[in-house]
């Protein structure tokens, strides 16, 4: 076999060989042999951010008179490329690289460039091609920036971007089902259960209210977070903040035009520097907290995938008052066993985004990534930030299609089990006193009556006034669709 064609790059360090058909140059290279870590590349979600943040500040410096017009239209139109994907193969640097992600910084540096001049070579609408128009990856593409503000800035781009546009859609699908069912099963009479032991009756439209309310106040932190990351950016302090090599407008006019790229109309989704830029660069706070809030989803979503398995549990030797739909056979060995796969799936996913919680949380400590004037985990807080949105928006997908869609109550049972339960005794106490309750309570557990056949056995009660005790719907306190009047 003929070895791969090779071409001769240069930087700072000297001449680096790289292969012929990368867009990358020397520095790229040399983190690619520096980092042979793990094999996981920068999330492309991160490249195509950048992407669209570099053709921002070419445009900027071409409007504030810093670049000459070919050299940054052609640096526009390749970051476009990059914006969009079409480049994906040319950013090969492991996740686990220097910590201000330098390397993904100059690997995208690297690669505009280079693709710039082969757009400017080729020519396009009234330019004509330039064979000699030289177009360098830090005088040029990296122009009034530093890796210590493009990365974070990057980062806190792709992560808002992937929660508004991704994560939400898809968690408002499940709040929809949930609330849907809420109003649909509140006729259904289930036990409740406290300790899991038998409690006093709860409609199943309740519990499912409850679900609903956790996904929404879920969306409510995360669409907060990304806010707050949209309005922390860094852009414009280049290495520690102060701004240096730059325009003292720099970072306000990149905003701006990062909203015109992005699309973005509403002061609900407006983008902004941080108000302090020294913090912006030296802490990545924000990115804990939005991440947090991702935290409190998985913790909530297990809640849910937790009850919903619970109460399908059975069919026959468990809770059985919810039906899953089966899906696919449950067992190597035992024919006919289906599982709650779904809901073990969702946990799964859970996990791991609690998991990545602490990744996160130990990036932005002092003396683990925050140092003096800089974060140093940025690109494995990036990597993890990246993964648990992905994470949660399929696990809501999945939840939604294959298991909120097509799940059933099972009404005879839920009417049985609350006939059956020993809390049903609970409102005759009100009557009869706590004492004599609860000597009812455990005779009809040990005797397998229930509370209502002993009442009547001892005659402790006329059925009128028996009925209207025992009542479950009453127990249940008023219907969802006609809260309580608030005082």
């Amino acid at each position: 076999m003929s070895e791969a064609k090779t071409r001769i790059e240069r930087d700072s360090m000297g001449t680096m060989e790289v292969p012929d058909w990368a867009l990358w140059g020397a520095s790229t290279q040399r983190a690619v042999l520096n980092f042979p870590v793990s094999g996981r590349r920068v999330p492309v979600e991160i490249i195509h951010a950048y992407g669209r943040l570099k053709a921002a500040c070419a445009c900027v410096n071409r409007e504030l008179g810093k670049l000459p017009a070919p050299i940054a239209d052609a640096i526009i139109a390749a970051a476009g490329e990059v914006a969009d994907g079409r480049l994906d193969e040319h950013f090969p640097v492991d996740v686990y690289q220097t910590g201000s992600g330098t390397s993904t910084n100059m690997n995208v540096n690297e690669v505009i460039a280079h693709r710039a001049m082969r757009i400017n070579q080729a020519g396009s609408g009234d330019a004509p091609p330039s064979s000699s128009l030289r177009i360098h990856p830090n005088d040029h593409v990296n122009m009034g920036q530093s890796s210590n503000d493009t990365f974070p800035t990057a980062m806190y781009l792709a992560s808002s971007e992937l929660m508004l546009r991704e994560l939400i859609p898809a968690a408002a699908r499940c709040r929809e089902i949930l609330n849907e069912q809420a109003q649909r099963w509140d006729d259904v009479i289930k036990i409740g259960r406290t300790h899991l032991m038998d409690a006093t009756p709860i409609r199943m439209g309740q519990v499912f209210s409850g679900y609903g309310a956790q996904v929404g106040s879920a969306i409510e932190l995360i669409e907060a977070a990304a806010g707050g990351l949209r309005t922390g950016l860094a852009i414009g302090g280049t290495a520690v903040g102060t701004g240096v090599n730059t325009h003292p407008r720099f970072g306000a006019l990149v905003t701006k035009e990062l909203e015109r790229i992005y699309g973005i109309k509403s002061l609900h989704d407006r983008l902004a520097t941080a108000a302090n830029p020294f913090a912006a660069q030296s802490v990545k706070d924000r990115m804990v907290a939005a991440h947090g809030q991702l935290k409190t989803f998985a913790v909530s979503l297990t809640r849910i995938a937790n009850d919903i398995r619970l109460l399908g549990s059975g069919p026959r030797g468990g809770l059985g008052e919810l039906i899953l739909p089966a899906i696919q056979p449950g067992s190597s060995i035992m024919p006919g066993k289906v599982n709650p796969v779904i809901c073990e799936s969702v946990i799964q996913v859970c996990c791991r985004v609690i998991g990545n919680d602490a990744v996160i949380t130990t990036g932005g400590l002092g003396g683990v990534g925050s140092l003096l004037e800089l974060n140093v985990a940025m690109p494995v807080m990036a990597d993890a930030m990246i993964e648990s949105i992905r994470l949660l928006t399929g696990a809501c997908r999945v939840m939604a299609d294959k298991l909120l869609t097509g799940l059933e109550v099972n009404r005879t049972r839920c009417a049985e089990l609350v006939e059956r339960s020993l809390m049903m005794v609970t409102p005759l106490a009100t009557v009869l006193g706590y004492d004599t309750a609860a000597r009812l309570a455990k005779e009809a557990h040990e005797s397998g009556k229930t509370i209502r056949q002993l009442v009547r056995e001892y005659k402790l009660l006329d059925d009128a006034q028996l009925d209207e005790l025992l009542d479950a719907r009453k127990m249940t306190g008023q219907t969802t669709e006609k809260p309580l009047d608030k005082p």
